[in-house]
């Protein structure tokens, strides 16, 4: 069974990302900070008959990450790192005027330290699957001047540019950068409390994710709707 480690497994894309491996027959390692929801995500993951272990705790935690790594081992191995745990800086978000720094330290710990340190931690594994394969969640924010939108869009740019670098560095791997668009998660209640529009359910991107690992184009940034359009 391939082995995959999901980071914000819990809640929104990060759980519906891990349902559809498992129903795919991967074993998976979970991880979030809220450990009730996090269990809800991994019993409903093992239903579909894998090995799950979730653990909670924070990705900024270097011992944290290791007890991943860990966890995958004993499973196999990691054939898929999925980095999707983030941190916004400021709940709502506030214009960079107004915005925290200790805000946008963590912002960057999380989205973009810690990422990589879990990469550092899995490497050996990843490199020894055949199809090895790290995949980023970013956001438009990064590529595009959003208003209220500067910290976090910073810290996914960051991220951004570590992906494609880690390709380069990593050729045995493929490196993916995504951006799933506009969802209806926790984490854009929590960015945007007072926008009440209609937003699809995080499964609706799925799909563009599940081709990558299908397809395994070379690695980069892409857009779960270019995907979705066969682009």
């Amino acid at each position: 069974m391939p082995v995959a480690i999901i980071t914000g497994a819990s809640k929104g894309l990060g759980r519906a990302l891990a349902g559809a491996l498992a129903a795919r027959g991967w074993d998976l390692v979970l991880d979030a900070r809220g450990a009730a929801a996090l269990e809800e995500a991994a019993e409903a993951a093992a239903g579909h008959g894998v090995r799950v272990t979730a653990l909670a705790g924070d990705v900024t935690d270097a011992g944290h990450r290791a007890e991943l790594v860990a966890a995958a081992r004993k499973l196999g191995g990691v054939d898929l790192l999925v980095s999707n745990a983030s941190a916004l800086g400021a709940e709502p978000l506030v214009r960079l005027a107004e915005l925290p720094l200790e805000g946008l330290r963590r912002a960057l710990e999380v989205n973009v330290v810690a990422a990589l340190g879990l990469v550092q931690e899995a490497l050996p594994l990843l490199r020894e699957s055949p199809a090895g394969a790290v995949l980023t969640v970013s956001s438009d924010a990064a590529v595009e001047a959003y208003g209220t939108w500067g910290g976090y869009g910073a810290s996914k740019a960051a991220l951004d540019r570590l992906a494609a670098v880690l390709g380069v560095e990593e050729p045995g791997l493929r490196v993916w950068a995504v951006d799933p668009g506009d969802m209806a998660t926790d984490l854009y209640a929590a960015a945007v409390p007072d926008d009440d529009g209609a937003r699809p359910a995080p499964e609706s991107v799925v799909p563009a994710f599940l081709r990558l690992l299908d397809e395994r184009p070379a690695g980069g940034r892409r857009t779960a709707g270019d995907l979705a359009e066969g682009r």
